[in-house]
């Protein structure tokens, strides 16, 4: 499939789960068009998470900074657990918040939160990461092969390539998406070689197993304009090293 209708074909994918998703009120956001949905459920989504073996295994899990993944933080961190956080379009070198919950000088309820992390949590480079048992994705939709997609901004993609070719990611890694369940979707979604796919879907309601969801192998350059590769300082200095 050609890039443009690649797009637009997802695109159409993200507006028929917003309005569904609006339609059943499902939704905290009074507009969420654009956004990672702020579900209602999460918190029950992030229990059944919890209860899975893949996350008691885990000690070391990087999680997106949505709002509908903050349960999944604050339980991480409550559980003991060490949570690596983006910062925001990945625009400083130091590209990770590093939530010790060792050394937290707040709540982990109140640490969890994205706007006070960036306040109390250090940044750290790629580099710096401990290798990952276990990331949390946020996503717009998804389907029961495990092929999802953002709100089309890409961030997660470019974090899971950069910590692929780190290291940081194995393939004992567990990848996850919390979502409503109006977010999965029997319609198959289109990918790129660029896209992470998810090894387990996890709803307020069930727990969906994915069949060999896609994984890339690492940074696919061809992909990047120049201008991308600038405005992400680690990722400017890896392809300077290249």
């Amino acid at each position: 499939m050609a890039a443009t209708s690649l797009n637009q074909t997802k695109q159409a994918a993200r507006t028929r789960v917003w309005d569904v998703l609006t339609a059943a009120d499902a939704v905290h956001d009074a507009s969420v068009h654009g956004r990672i949905p702020n579900f209602k459920g999460a918190e029950e989504a992030a229990a059944r998470l919890a209860a899975l073996p893949a996350w008691q295994r885990a000690g070391t899990i990087k999680a997106v900074p949505d709002k509908a993944q903050l349960p999944v933080r604050a339980r991480a961190l409550e559980e003991g657990r060490t949570v690596y956080m983006a910062v925001p379009k990945l625009a400083t070198r130091e590209p990770f918040y590093l939530l010790d919950p060792a050394v937290l000088t707040v709540p982990p309820q109140e640490a969890a939160v994205s706007r006070t992390a960036a306040v109390i949590a250090p940044t750290v480079e790629v580099n710096a990461l401990r290798p990952l048992d276990l990331i949390v994705l946020g996503s717009v939709a998804v389907d029961r092969d495990g092929a999802r997609i953002g709100k089309g901004a890409g961030y997660s993609d470019i974090e899971f390539a950069l910590l692929t070719e780190a290291g940081l990611v194995t393939p004992a890694t567990v990848v996850v998406t919390t979502v409503h369940g109006l977010q999965v979707t029997e319609d198959p979604i289109p990918t790129s070689e660029h896209d992470v796919g998810v090894d387990l879907i996890v709803t307020p309601d069930e727990t969906i197993v994915c069949p060999n969801p896609h994984r890339p192998s690492g940074i696919h350059w061809a992909d990047l304009t120049p201008e991308r590769i600038a405005a992400i300082p680690a990722l400017a200095a890896r392809h300077l090293g290249r």
